[in-house]
């Protein structure tokens, strides 16, 4: 599966990892088609388990997404003024035992839900949604074609009641534009490939821009990865920023703010020099915990291979260094191409789905062709499932997985020089998204700096549930609030020389760099108590302090000689 909480059992995956590769994994496949108010479990002989009826509350949408203990999220087509393919406008949430329990609808004639979601550890749900821009805000942003642009955002909902929600968290693709068409517009570069953070507007633009249709989180890095079917692209986004942090290029446990981390696919939407590797492409997501290549990207590539066409589901191993990701400058992120490749049995023009499970077989879902088949380690065939329909997404849950419903979300605090994770059958600690081997107790005393996680189990072993970043400084044990407070940069405004006062971080070595809006680098030093910024323009500029031990602060500084 490729939704949070990945869910399996521990001593069945060892099994059959060990002894039974070549045999189906255990569980019950969920497939829904599109124009059809039904959904089915099925079992590894293809006999219906479950019928699920949804009759008279709309017809399936882009997917369905099945949560430990059986509840469901769907998304559902509803009449919008917006239309086009993959448009949903609704969400919903079930039980296992077919009640409606929550129904939601974001729908104008200026924003509008559409395809994946993704549920998150705290109960609330991620979607995706356009976000209308209108000729002149294309213009004002530097847009070479005076045309309505659908761009995107993505919300974090927090369900209310049975029918309300609120928006707790926000990203607007629109906060993260750079151009070099119209340089008085504020997002203006004179280089597009120094700046992958941002997205060019320029590039390939249309009505609907992006169209993203596959999201996914990483409870462990607290990142977000979506893909876009017309730009030909993964993105990965820091989610530990607040909405005010998601605006801007600075903030969050990632230290970019709502920029880009990663990026990959098509190295010329951002002028790089590299190959275009994903053509048209849907369900980008990390393999879990678990599994093997855990950690890895994937998602489908719809015209993988061009001749024929055939679809591919590609993985990739990313440059992640903690919680960041390298490239170098003027260059296109790496991999070059994809680090593994399955060719499927046949073409999807459109949508798809894949799982990767512990035994190291695949789940693949063609969606226009209706076909779901699974295959082993070695590429072998062992299942093959016709749905008589277009069936967007199909995922497959353990037993224990269905039956069992996840432990609540663990949270982490401090005592005395300990992390003390609340209560859990068994734990697994992790720092900047790495895990820590043997870093399995209720406790855990940190030796450096970093944001911590830790994990737990359910008592039947089916289910991982994972905490929100803590992020601590070893130097006091203090939080991030705190971290920040204790650092300052003056006078600001400045007319040139700037003090730097790095607070608990000056405990470490650090380093010194000043950024221009845009993410470019314009003054690196290490351990400075001031930076001399007189050749510089005026305007508003970017003090980034990083420990050695990680930790990142940055503050703004306006420069007025």
């Amino acid at each position: 599966m490729n939704k949070i909480k990945f869910t399996f059992n521990l001593f069945l995956a060892f099994f059959i990892s060990q002894t039974l590769n070549a045999q189906q994994w255990n569980g019950l496949t969920y497939y829904g088609n599109m124009s059809s108010a039904m959904g089915y479990l099925i079992d590894t002989n293809s006999t219906t388990i479950k019928t699920f009826t949804y009759t008279g509350s709309g017809n399936n949408g882009y997917s369905t997404h099945m949560m430990p203990g059986g509840d469901i999220w769907r998304s559902v087509s509803t009449t919008n003024t917006l239309s086009g393919g993959g448009m949903t406008g609704r969400i919903q949430k079930w039980s296992y035992n077919n009640v409606l329990l929550w129904d939601y609808i974001y729908s104008s004639s200026t924003y509008c839900l559409h395809h994946d979601h993704c549920p998150l550890p705290n109960g609330n749900v991620l979607v995706i949604s356009y976000d209308v821009k209108t000729a002149t805000d294309a213009t004002n942003a530097g847009c070479s074609s005076s045309i309505i642009v659908w761009a995107e955002k993505i919300l974090e909902l927090k369900p209310v009641g049975t029918n309300s929600a609120v928006v707790v968290w926000q990203w607007n693709v629109w906060d993260h534009l750079v151009q070099n068409v119209n340089s008085t517009a504020g997002n203006y570069a004179t280089s597009i490939v120094n700046n992958p953070q941002l997205l060019n507007i320029n590039y390939s633009i249309q009505k609907d821009w992006m169209h993203m249709n596959g999201i996914d989180y990483n409870p462990i890095l607290d990142q977000i990865i979506v893909s876009s079917h017309n730009l030909n692209e993964w993105y990965v986004i820091d989610h530990s920023t607040t909405t005010a942090q998601a605006a801007l290029h600075t903030g969050g446990n990632a230290g970019k703010g709502g920029d880009f981390l990663y990026r990959w696919g098509n190295p010329p939407a951002y002028q790089a020099t590299g190959t275009k590797i994903l053509d048209v492409t849907h369900d980008a997501h990390w393999i879990p915990e678990g599994s093997p290549n855990a950690g890895y990207m994937v998602g489908v590539n719809n015209k993988g291979i061009s001749v024929g066409p055939k679809t591919t589901i590609d993985q990739i191993t990313s440059p992640r260094v903690g919680l960041n990701y390298t490239v170098t400058t003027g260059q296109a992120y790496t991999p070059a191409t994809f680090t593994l490749r399955h060719t499927s049995t046949g073409y999807t023009s459109n949508m798809g789905s894949s799982d990767q499970f512990p035994n190291g077989n695949q789940l693949v879902c063609l969606a226009t062709v209706g076909t779901i088949y699974e295959i082993n380690s070695a590429g072998t065939t062992l299942w093959s499932k016709s749905t008589g329909g277009t069936t967007p997404q199909s995922h497959r849950y353990t037993t224990c997985y269905i039956n069992n419903p996840a432990p609540a979300q663990p949270s982490i605090s401090i005592a005395g020089s300990d992390l003390v994770s609340t209560t859990g059958v068994t734990y697994q600690w992790y720092l900047n998204g790495d895990l820590l081997a043997g870093a399995s107790n209720q406790t855990y005393t940190p030796s450096q700096s970093g944001v911590y996680v830790v994990r737990v189990t359910d008592s039947n072993g089916c289910v991982y549930a994972y905490s929100s970043g803590y992020v601590f400084a070893l130097s006091t044990g203090i939080d991030a609030l705190s971290i920040k407070n204790s650092i300052y940069v003056f006078p600001n405004p400045s007319t040139g020389l700037v003090n730097i006062n790095a607070g608990v971080l000056g405990n470490e070595n650090y380093n010194v760099i000043i950024t221009d809006m845009f993410g470019k680098i314009l003054l690196n030093d290490k351990n400075v108590n001031a930076v001399d910024m007189s050749e510089l323009s005026n305007g508003l500029y970017l003090v980034t302090i990083t420990s050695e031990s990680g930790l990142t602060v940055t503050k703004k500084i306006t420069l007025a000689k």
